[in-house]
């Protein structure tokens, strides 16, 4: 079937503008940025875990330790491992089958610079019940022992992803360059290295299958709660079975599962995300995607394997009530943002018109910050992290590292909304002062 809605066409040329300024200080700093996730994602692995002596082992052995280690060729050989490739491969490959067979309804994303609407197939959360269905299957029959393999082969499930990452890019990349290709208005700047990682073509696709929309939903996100699974299985493995795993590893599958199928759940609403509107697809969502969601965001399940956390009742209500404060400002400002981009307003929210026409909510939550879902996301954050206690600072990467992204999702989306808006913009700012914080940011 079409997967895009035509409309008036427009020269090439014209709709492919070179772009004219760069992200993450250019090119240099997607060079660094290109090998520091990798590097990012084993030292988080090499720097807490069993065989690491600490979490993190302590600061005056890493220098020798490092060194040891990289220049070893047991060491680079013990990062590949072909069974472990071989099963990456086959889920990906399942992932892509579930895709096409599973049925799902054909949405409408955003008008394109060409005018055009393309088509996207919504059968994520469909994906995700088959993958949980068939692995709890697998466990019910063989036991936890039987999926402990993603933590037993780690660093080789982590290579296969990061393969499979270079891989896309290199393709999508070399595929930009095909007569009629509509580009990311960012990734055109004619640096090879830059629109490598940036990524070059808005929405690269191989017949009715976007490539980019696939990879920010099924293959990485769905694994990260198979990698969850397979840590409350170690633990079971360990500690004699499923009735003795901890409060706190419960807790952390329960909340990132949740988070998960929330998401895939409302996969529609993607379809009106920077990722997919504005931003190409290159290495830079590729390695995020595949190889960062998976083996970061599971950081706290895999450090509870090794150091089990009892919380009792208490803490274990105190740390869910918390998420769940998080998760109702995350989930009810986007119910408000996209019942009122799709021209309903049951709550009778106050906005201000732009000399555009655009109309921008000023209450509820929107008038409160003007990025509140990213205020519900840090606190979820921080409530996954909670569970695994206070005697590591590592485990609280990612509450550290999401600050960080969603401050700078926050600056993009301020640069784009001064151009689009121009002085209006800075009436809206008045309106509501905070970026994400009420009163603190």
């Amino acid at each position: 079937m079409s997967t895009t809605t035509k409309a008036k066409s427009e020269p090439m040329a014209d709709l492919n503008p070179r772009s004219t300024s760069y992200e993450f200080m250019g090119p240099p700093g997607a060079f660094l940025i290109s090998f520091g996730v990798p590097f990012m994602t084993y030292l988080l692995y090499f720097g807490c875990s069993d065989e690491s002596g600490g979490c993190p082992p302590p600061l005056q052995s890493i220098p020798d330790r490092l060194v040891e280690a990289l220049s070893d060729k047991t060491f680079w050989a013990s990062l590949w491992n072909t069974e472990a490739s071989l099963i990456y491969l086959g889920w990906y490959a399942f992932c892509i089958v579930a895709w096409a067979v599973l049925p799902g309804d054909w949405v409408e994303g955003v008008t394109m610079r060409t005018g055009e609407k393309k088509k996207y197939k919504i059968n994520a959360f469909s994906t995700f019940l088959l993958a949980m269905g068939v692995s709890c299957g697998y466990i019910f029959r063989n036991g936890p022992e039987s999926f402990t393999f993603l933590y037993q082969k780690w660093t080789g499930f982590v290579t296969a992803s990061l393969v499979m990452s270079l891989v896309q890019a290199f393709y999508v990349y070399a595929s930009s360059y095909r007569p009629g290709a509509l580009l990311a208005l960012g990734g055109n700047s004619g640096n090879f290295i830059y629109d490598w990682y940036i990524g070059r073509e808005l929405n690269p696709s191989i017949g009715s299958f976007d490539i980019k929309s696939f990879n920010e939903l099924r293959p990485g996100l769905i694994l990260w709660v198979l990698v969850n699974i397979s840590m409350v299985c170690e633990q079971a493995a360990r500690r004699g079975g499923f009735t003795n795993v901890t409060d706190s590893m419960w807790l952390v599958l329960a909340f990132q599962t949740w988070y998960v199928a929330d998401g895939l759940y409302n996969e529609p609403a993607i379809l009106t995300t920077m990722d997919i509107t504005t931003d190409g697809f290159g290495f830079m969502l590729a390695v995020g995607d595949l190889t960062w969601v998976p083996f970061v965001y599971s950081l706290q399940a895999r450090y509870l394997v090794f150091k089990p956390v009892e919380l009792g009742p208490l803490l274990t209500a105190g740390v869910l009530g918390f998420n769940l404060l998080g998760y109702h400002i995350f989930r009810d400002a986007n119910g408000e943002k996209n019942d009122f981009r799709n021209g309903r307003n049951p709550k009778n929210l106050k906005y201000f018109t732009t000399s555009t026409g655009s109309k921008l909510l000023t209450s509820g939550w929107w008038g409160r910050s003007r990025h509140p879902n990213y205020l519900g996301d840090l606190l979820m954050a921080l409530a996954w992290s909670l569970p695994t206690g206070f005697d590591t600072p590592v485990t609280y990467f990612y509450v550290v590292y999401f600050a960080v992204l969603l401050i700078h999702r926050q600056r993009r989306d301020d640069e784009n909304c001064e151009k689009k808006y121009g002085k209006d913009w800075e009436t809206y700012k008045k309106l509501v002062p905070y970026r994400i914080i009420p009163y603190v940011y």
